[in-house]
């Protein structure tokens, strides 16, 4: 079960995931006076309401926390939370009506978000430990399908997210070295995940440092990693998935591998027109 719940997830994370590139959810959060990763931040912790900036800070584990701290501090003072939710859900209708267009109606896309919807549902109750899940699930439904499919996957993918930084705290990495050794891993190459997170250099080089005195990565130039590394890594990727399946398994692997099915095209097409760098993915 556990492997049918990442697929499933893993299959309709760009459906929520279009979010941050559709270019409806920037304007959205510019009318509001956000430009720049303050629309990000704002958008995305807007659930837990107009919190201090550390609470933010605390929830986004692997960015530089100046970062977050000046958006907050700058989104909150510019607007409000109940102001950015509202821009958000619009962004992400008309963002799902431009790429999919008369799917948003069809019948695969009800099935789809009615499996979503209740494996979402079966999890609401279990937000000890899971502050940003907690959040977005106190939120009232959307009514429209298409909106339905996108909100449970917003929850689907905080759960998971949520659940993976209790794996890093436990695996004793800090927001930088859970990046270094995803940049290990090869899925991202580490300048870009240096820069989207705004960490510097010194940052960087720092964290690897450590990472090798703790025998995590090798000595190369560019670090991978070691036996002991690969291990750790494994064990928290092991313990995040664990923790992430109790939706997935509550519908069953037969409705998982459906709804996978039913949300193919639907992702691909966002893909497609939003997120093409990541269609091999698909």
């Amino acid at each position: 079960m556990i492997e049918a719940a990442r697929r499933t997830w893993r299959l309709l994370e760009p459906y929520h995931g279009m979010i941050y590139f559709a270019p409806e959810a920037a304007a959205a959060y510019a009318e509001l006076g956000l430009t720049g990763r303050a629309g990000y931040f704002a958008s995305r912790s807007a659930a837990l309401g107009a919190v201090p900036a550390p609470v933010v800070v605390a929830t986004f584990y692997n960015f530089n926390p100046a970062l977050v701290h000046a958006s907050i501090t700058t989104a909150w003072s510019t607007t409000d939370p109940a102001a950015v939710l509202a821009a958000r859900y619009a962004a992400a209708d008309r963002a799902l009506r431009a790429v999919l267009g008369e799917a948003i109606g069809s019948p695969e896309m009800r099935q789809a978000a009615a499996l979503s919807r209740a494996a979402a549902e079966t999890v609401t109750g279990d937000v000890t430990g899971r502050p940003l899940f907690a959040a977005h699930a106190a939120l009232e439904w959307p009514t429209e399908p298409h909106l339905v499919l996108w909100h449970a996957q917003t929850l689907l993918r905080e759960y998971r997210g949520d659940a993976h930084i209790a794996a890093l705290l436990t695996a004793g990495l800090s927001g930088i070295e859970a990046l270094v050794t995803h940049a290990a891993s090869g899925a991202v190459p580490a300048e870009t995940l240096r820069t989207s997170r705004s960490w510097s250099e010194e940052d960087w080089n720092s964290a690897v440092a450590a990472l090798r005195e703790r025998d995590w990565l090798t000595g190369d130039a560019t670090p991978t990693f070691t036996a002991t590394g690969a291990a750790r890594r494994a064990e928290l990727e092991k313990a995040t998935d664990e923790n992430s399946t109790a939706p997935y398994a509550h519908i069953g692997e037969p409705a998982c591998v459906e709804l996978q099915e039913l949300v193919r095209p639907f992702s691909r097409a966002l893909v497609e027109k939003l997120m093409p760098w990541a269609a091999a993915k698909q």
